[in-house]
């Protein structure tokens, strides 16, 4: 055992970004990883039949493709390969698969005999693993997330109109909380925090995601200082944080 001071110096980011379908959530995760990366290496961990080659105009990147099954195995050994390589920003694109894909725990789950509640207690180990592997990562990790969609029928100025919006990850309950930062990206591509350690966008309105919202995390990330000028936010809510 060893006691430290602690510091954010150079620290990892874990993120996720959600959305329904169409809402930007590659695009956004590359816009993030390049303004993340250091060295400009960035891997994309792709599930989704090389959906993320067709941005392959927004930055440099490699690209690892995952075939089935999509167990959780298979994801630690993609985020290993990508760390070995030297890459400092590691898109997992998405995340949903290691859940409910082929292969995924849900299936791994469906397929187990015996007592359905007690083979939960044997494949969520498995899950946890790459939950740990993902936050103990040399690298920083981005994670999309598909939601789970509903329509809402907005009635405004006179006119009925039918939008497509996401709810929660699809994923185990609550996975978003297992981040540093989590984006919800709507179906405009505007990313607001439903999870947010930095107070970076806490209280901020909804946004289009840029390289330089990367470059904004990766400073903050490498910062040295331990002052504690963001949990002043949350004791005192009359204080207004101004974003640059």
């Amino acid at each position: 055992m060893k006691l430290e001071q602690a510091t954010r110096s150079n620290s990892f980011m874990k993120l996720a970004i959600f959305g329904c379908s169409g809402s930007g959530k590659t695009y956004s995760a590359l816009q993030l990883a390049k303004g993340l990366t250091k060295n400009n290496q960035i891997a994309v961990i792709d599930t989704e039949a090389g959906s993320a080659a067709l941005y392959s105009n927004l930055t440099s990147f490699k690209v690892l493709r995952l075939e089935q099954p999509f167990t959780p195995e298979t994801f630690i050994e993609a985020i290993t390969l990508c760390e070995n390589a030297g890459c400092d920003v590691i898109i997992i694109d998405s995340l949903s698969h290691a859940w409910e894909g082929a292969g995924g725990v849900l299936e791994i789950h469906g397929h187990m005999p015996g007592n359905s509640f007690a083979n939960w207690s044997k494949v969520m180990p498995r899950h946890n693993g790459l939950v740990q592997k993902i936050l103990t990562s040399s690298s920083h990790i981005i994670a999309t997330l598909r939601a789970k969609q509903d329509y809402l029928i907005d009635q405004s100025n006179g006119r009925m109109t039918i939008q497509k919006v996401g709810l929660k990850p699809v994923q185990k309950e609550g996975i978003d909380y297992e981040f540093t930062l989590a984006f919800d990206v709507d179906i405009h591509h505007k990313a607001s925090a439903s999870k947010d350690r930095t107070g970076l966008f806490i209280d901020k309105d909804p946004f289009v995601i840029t390289p330089q919202t990367g470059t904004k995390i990766k400073e903050w990330c490498n910062q040295t200082s331990t002052n504690n000028n963001n949990h002043e936010l949350y004791r005192n809510p009359t204080i207004t944080r101004t974003f640059q």
